[in-house]
């Protein structure tokens, strides 16, 4: 007994010269992963005429926050572009949470009656869309939401795949013994949801939670389609039309004459496209790891087969 003992714990451990190995092969792919972000950091503070005639290097050999202070130079625009996105980011989150918890919790119950029919619906859009037509005269002329800021957050906020991961995520991990326990003591549906289900679920809503926030953060197609008014477009749509402007001025520089052709000639066209990707990816960065530490976990319990 005590010799498979020890074979069961020897089986279970790592030697310690291949955990070594191991530090070094994730350390060199973490290394991969960040050298390209920092590469990007670089060639925005690089200055343009030096990027033109030396090319990428991680070195530079001119530093200029030029392409920064001409995004700066939008000033209130990006301010009020970053606080649409942030405020359609948290309640397009909150939102989607809110609905993909109860909807996948419903399907994961063998007691609903019709979980079979509704998960049947929603696996349909996985399969099938109406088109790109259908959605906007359904969001601008049956919600009337054009010019608001539900354009923004509504048409994202449900997703099939979500449902299915946190409905499998929630058979899999919350028992039906806690759950028939709770009734028994006379829990009502909404209690036993916030207060047993939601609390034990953490790791599958913090992964769905994390899928709609980047959603939510890099959507720029909503706001192309249902925005006109400039006070209602987010971050990456603000940034995108800044963009556009450098790359109209830049190719029909011709046409503005000797100022135009000076001016069109000095602007950051290629270092304000990593400078708008810094902008951009910086502040979701910052939120990955707040839901790190459940994402593994809530992905893979999650995607476990039936």
């Amino acid at each position: 007994m005590a010799k498979k003992n020890k074979e069961t714990i020897g089986y279970n451990q790592i030697k310690s010269s291949t955990n070594i190995v191991f530090n070094i092969i994730l350390g060199l792919l973490s290394l991969v992963c960040i050298i390209p972000f920092l590469f990007v950091i670089i060639i925005s503070i690089t200055d343009e005429q030096s990027l033109a005639m030396n090319g990428y290097w991680f070195i530079p050999e001119k530093l200029s926050l030029y392409a920064y202070q001409y995004i700066m130079n939008a000033g209130e625009s990006i301010i009020r572009s970053y606080g649409v996105t942030i405020l359609v980011t948290v309640l397009g989150t909150i939102i989607g949470l809110l609905l993909t918890g109860t909807y996948a919790y419903a399907l994961s119950r063998k007691s609903y009656a019709y979980r079979k029919f509704f998960t049947k619906v929603i696996t349909i859009p996985m399969l099938f869309s109406g088109g790109m037509i259908a959605n906007y005269l359904i969001v601008t002329q049956v919600l009337m939401l054009k010019d608001t800021i539900w354009a923004l957050i509504l048409p994202i906020c449900m997703n099939s795949f979500n449902v299915i991961v946190l409905r499998t995520f929630f058979k899999t991990s919350i028992p039906d013994a806690v759950v028939e326990s709770a009734k028994i003591d006379g829990a009502s549906e909404w209690r036993l949801f916030f207060q047993i289900v939601v609390p034990m679920a953490l790791p599958g809503l913090a992964t769905i939670g994390l899928f709609l926030t980047l959603g939510y953060w890099n959507d720029w197609f909503n706001a192309m389609m249902y925005i006109d008014d400039s006070k209602l477009m987010p971050l990456q749509y603000m940034l995108i039309r800044i963009e556009s402007s450098i790359d109209f001025l830049a190719s029909n520089k011709s046409m503005m004459g000797v100022d135009g052709v000076e001016a069109a000639a000095n602007l950051p066209k290629e270092t304000i496209k990593m400078a708008i990707v810094v902008i951009s990816t910086l502040p979701i960065i910052f939120a990955y790891p707040f839901f790190q530490r459940y994402f593994v976990n809530g992905l893979t319990v999650g995607a476990v087969k039936e």
